[in-house]
């Protein structure tokens, strides 16, 4: 039995198959975890969901940033924007059932794999967090998106406010920390103020800001943390950190990461794509 995981699909379903068929998954065998962003800029967002939604309990998906806002968009918290890709699910007939998987679905995973941690999540992690946190408040943030207020958290959802995370944060407030940490973080501060206008590699931090994982005395630094949302710092893997979104919806490559016994034991398997949105959009 492996474990993959799979960087943003974003709407490429085609490549998501050819994936799935070079890595030979197999549903009774084979367990995939996918990173977030199924969804959006790409032209196959449908057949997306369709697809992971058939391969049952062999396939975990987490939620990113784009994910959220088709649920925001479903909801009529947010209107479609000119370069969403989104009205084919909208428009479906199964569009409810769509949705309400899409709902269900993780903030955060967790798996202890040859005795190390395996933290997954769309983006990042803010330093204060231990992992026992990370998935504690993910899971604050699932309660609320699989519940009935989950039309009233949408409204309260966008913003960038507040920057930093605090223990007696409540409310939305609270919730809004937790979704931009989860689904929009690239860089931060060494207190943890998130930075959210810089979408460049990793060497082009703002003054005074760091990519989140490099944050000195960041307290989920003893696992190992598997995240995609940043396509233009792409495929890394080092000791800490496997960084899994290699841009296919801007044509670049789709990834998967078979995990082995332990979480130090990577292979990468990538398919081509053709570009699906023009860069810089």
């Amino acid at each position: 039995m492996a474990l993959y995981l799979i960087g943003d699909v974003q709407g490429c379903d085609a490549p998501l198959g050819q994936l799935l068929d070079l890595i030979d998954f197999s549903p009774s065998r084979d367990t995939v975890v996918l990173l977030g962003d199924l969804v959006n800029r790409g032209p196959e967002s449908l057949q997306v969901l369709r697809r992971v939604q058939r391969l049952g309990a062999a396939a975990i998906s987490l939620l990113g940033n784009h994910d959220l806002h088709l649920l925001g968009v479903a909801h009529g918290v947010r209107k479609l924007g000119r370069k969403d890709t989104l009205a084919p699910i909208l428009q479906a007939p199964d569009r409810a059932a769509l949705l309400d998987w899409v709902r269900q679905q993780h903030m955060a995973l967790h798996r202890v794999i040859g005795g190390r941690d395996l933290l997954m999540v769309h983006a990042g992690v803010l330093p204060q967090w231990s992992v026992a946190q990370t998935v504690a408040l993910a899971g604050e943030l699932q309660d609320v998106l699989r519940g009935p207020d989950l039309a009233a958290f949408l409204q309260t959802m966008y913003g960038n406010e507040p920057t930093r995370w605090d223990d007696g944060l409540q409310g939305a407030a609270r919730l809004r920390v937790i979704v931009n940490a989860l689904t929009r973080l690239r860089f931060c501060s060494a207190d943890g103020a998130m930075e959210f206008d810089a979408k460049d590699s990793a060497q082009a931090a703002p003054e005074g800001y760091m990519p989140w994982f490099e944050v000195p005395g960041r307290r989920s630094a003893e696992a190992t943390i598997a995240f995609g949302h940043w396509s233009t710092l792409g495929w890394v893997t080092r000791e800490g950190i496997i960084s899994t979104d290699t841009g296919c919806v801007w044509g670049g490559q789709l990834s998967a990461v078979r995990i082995g016994a332990t979480p130090h034991e990577r292979e990468l398997i990538q398919v081509a794509c053709v570009q699906a949105q023009k860069p810089g959009t």
